[in-house]
Formats: C-alpha cells, structure tokens, sequence
C-alpha cells in the first residue's frame, strides 16, 4: 500500500506552507513532531502558572508586594493566548472536515468549537477591562476558565466530557429525581415544624435549605428539626438522599468505565485527519463514525494479527508503523495507512501477519459496525469502499 500524506501535497505560497506547518504543529500535534510537543508543554506550563498567580493575587500580602509582576505576567499571558486563539482560527480552513468550506465559514464554524470559545472567555476580562471604564474585577474569576483549557491536552477530560454527553438523559432524570425529592421533604418538614420552628421553616422556601443540606448527607446542624414527627421523617429524607445521590455517581462511573474500556485514548477530528481514508470525510459523516471506531494502544514488536485470522476490522494507523509479514515477504504500513480492508469487506480470512514495528495508535473499526453503517449511513461505507477499490491490488490480506 502506497502512503499519502493527509496533508496537501503541493501548497502554492510560502505562507500557505506555513499555515499547513502551523496547523501540523497546534492542532495535529503527536508524539513524533518535537515542535508540537514542545508547544503543547509551554501552553499546559503557562496555563497552570496563570491558575497560581491567580490564587497568589488574592493573598493581600503578595498582591501589595509583586502587583507589577503580576500585571506584566497577565499582559504576557494575555499575548500569547491571544495569538494562540488567532492561530487556531487562522489554520481552520486546513482541517480537513472544514477545507470544503469558504475561509470565512471554516473560520466561524472553528469559533464555534466549545474550546475555542473557553479559549475567547478566557482572555476576554483583560480586554473589556481596557474598553470600558468600570470597575470590571469581578469578571477576573473568568481567567480560571484557562484551566478549562488544559481539557485540549487531557484524553481523560475529552472522555469525561463524551460520557456526560452520552448520560446526559439518564443525569437529567436523575436531577429531576433529586429537585422532587428536594421539594417533598422541604414540604414535608414545613407541615411539621412551622407551628414548632416558624422562624426557620415558616414556608417551603424557607424548609428548602434543610433539605438541602440533608438529602445531601451534609447537615450543618444550623436548622434541625425539634418535634419527634419531625426528626423520625429527617431520618427517612436522610437515607433517600444517600440513595438518590448515588444515582448521578453510579451513571457517570458506569459510563465512565464503558468509555474507557471500549477505547484506550480519545477519538477526535485531529487525530483522524492523519488518515487520508476519514480526513476526506465531511462533518457529517465523521460524527457518525467516531462513535464506532474503538482505538487501541500497541508497544513495539507486538502481534496484532495472526496469518489465517478471519477478516473482522480494518485497522487505521493514526501513528506508528505495522509491518506486514507474508510469504512473499515484508510491507511497511505507516502513519495514516489503513491494512485488513479487502479481507473484512470480502468477509475472508487474512493471508498475512502483522506485527508492530514501533509504538502505535490504532483505530479500529468492527465488521458488524461497518455493516450497521451501511444501513444508518450507507455514504460513509460507498466513501471507504470506493478508496479500497481504488487502491486495487496494492492491499492482499
């Protein structure tokens, strides 16, 4: 199999070279390119040191003595997020999913993206401090959404986030559960201890910030009831909350493991756009298929699959390199190939060994979940059966 760059082979300008260089280095990133490795390091330093210069400028004593330091910090800062947030928008048009689009709504889809937006509110206070001319302090507790940036480094934020989403149904029951749970009890104990404590449970407002604090389990002890009615139904709201409260912990924990046991690291548009076999896919078609491929980390010199193995996946190499062992000798898949695909689409068995031949990332993508995408999007399946075909013989599993 021939290896294609996903990126553009002929770029007409040097500055189109340098966006394509500066995407590489921002947005693609990986493990091998020392340039983004080292941007990604100084971008996660510099924002954990915003957050300690943050909590150090609410110490009176520090703020007083290092106020001109801090200041020069914050402006620096300021800078270099300001340009990183140009630079995200500015390469937009050489993601692959967004190329097809006109520069200026590549750019403004790339501005809608919820990172970019945490990248604009985390900037944003300084600049409104300096346009208006108000007190605009208050608006400083935005510079912690810079730590929301780190959630562009972390898989283990990306997963987070994905489980939320994916639960988010089954955490809105479980909310709603826990707001009727909340009004039953305030009224419940408002019925039973106004007569007895009208200045703390004189309404259902007022009673709600006892079952608050007790369904919660914390109990500040500030407002209890007096009455035995009273006390015996605290004790029921009490081990209601232990079981409703479990109910959010459980589903995200559930989830959580599902997600991480179903992939190694998190699926993402930069990540797929190495593999010029997704990288040609829209929008669209992308969101459906990341649910269904399940990535995989390998060490080097590590079988992945046997000679004679039935055709169930194809593999997509996000980084790394796979060599092909056969008795007509050996081939070398390198980031961005794609082997097993004749074998799997033909439901036949493969006529080779492959074995890795560095560390690598690998998507995988299940023969029952390519024919489901057949039938829920049948675009996406034509898309990679028509490159497979195209490639003809290059590919004898």
């Amino acid at each position: 199999m021939s290896t294609t760059n996903p990126a553009r082979t002929s770029l007409k300008t040097p500055t189109d070279r340098l966006r394509r260089r500066v995407y590489e280095i921002i947005e693609v990133g990986g493990g091998e390119d020392w340039a983004s490795k080292t941007f990604d390091t100084f971008i996660v330093t510099l924002i954990l040191l915003n957050i300690a210069a943050f909590s150090a400028e609410t110490i009176p004593d520090l703020e007083k003595r290092f106020r001109t330091e801090f200041l020069v910090f914050e402006i620096f800062s300021v800078a270099i997020f300001t340009v990183e947030y140009l630079a995200r928008l500015w390469v937009a048009v050489e993601v692959p999913f967004l190329s097809r689009l006109s520069p200026l709504h590549a750019r403004t889809s790339m501005a809608r993206r919820p990172a970019l937006i945490i990248d604009l509110l985390a900037i944003l206070p300084f600049y409104l401090a300096q346009i208006f001319a108000i007190d605009l302090r208050a608006l400083r507790i935005l510079r912690l959404l810079r730590f929301l940036k780190l959630s562009r480094y972390s898989p283990a934020m990306h997963t987070l986030t994905r489980v939320l989403s994916n639960e988010r149904r089954a955490l809105t029951g479980a909310g709603l559960l826990l707001m009727a749970a909340m009004l039953f009890a305030a009224s419940g104990m408002y019925y039973l201890e106004h007569a007895a404590q009208p200045e703390k449970f004189g309404s259902v407002p007022d009673a709600m910030w006892w079952a608050v604090a007790t369904l919660t389990t914390v109990s500040y002890g500030d407002v209890t009831p007096v009455t035995t009615l009273g006390r015996m139904f605290g004790g029921i709201v009490i081990v209601a909350g232990l079981c409703i409260l479990a109910l959010p912990v459980a589903i995200i924990s559930t989830g959580f493991a599902q997600e991480l046991n179903r992939r190694d690291f998190v699926i993402n548009w930069s990540l797929m756009s190495r593999i010029p076999m997704l990288a040609d896919l829209d929008a669209s078609a992308v969101a459906a298929i990341i649910p269904v491929l399940h990535a995989h980390n390998y060490p080097p010199n590590m079988k992945i699959l046997e000679d004679g193995s039935p055709g169930d996946a194809i593999y997509f190499i996000a980084s790394g390199r796979v060599v092909r062992h056969s008795p007509n000798g050996t081939r070398a898949y390198n980031t961005g190939d794609v082997f097993g695909t004749f074998a799997m689409i033909l439901g036949d068995k493969h006529q080779a060994a492959f074995l890795t031949g560095s560390k690598c990332r690998l998507l995988k993508l299940h023969r029952e979940d390519f024919l489901r995408l057949e039938i829920t999007h049948p675009a996406v399946t034509r898309h990679i059966r028509r490159l497979a075909a195209q490639r003809g013989g290059e590919e004898a599993d």
